[in-house]
């Protein structure tokens, strides 16, 4: 058994919102994966993800913005985390 991991970065705190980012990591190591290294994202929202068996195993933090810093564009705050467990045997 192994462990799948799926980064989605959404365009607000609800899971149901769309995907704006994006990274996907098989836990083999042969790939080397980035944020959006596809021009289309896996799933259109993280419900999506959730009704193809992700599980969900960490949201993002709501923190409001600071006066003044609505607008901060310097990370992506919306982040979460799904899990899927493989088979190994199966993949073969």
């Amino acid at each position: 058994m192994r462990q799948r991991v799926l980064v989605l970065y959404l365009s607000t705190s609800a899971l149901d919102s769309p995907v704006v980012g994006w990274a996907r990591y098989d836990g083999t190591g042969r790939t080397s994966p980035t944020t959006g290294d596809s021009d289309e994202p896996p799933y259109e929202s993280g419900v999506e993800a959730l009704r193809d068996g992700w599980r969900l195993i960490q949201a993002a933090q709501l923190i409001p913005p600071c006066p003044g810093d609505e607008y901060d564009v310097s990370f992506l705050k919306h982040e979460f985390f799904f899990e899927q467990i493989v088979d190994v045997r199966a993949e073969r």
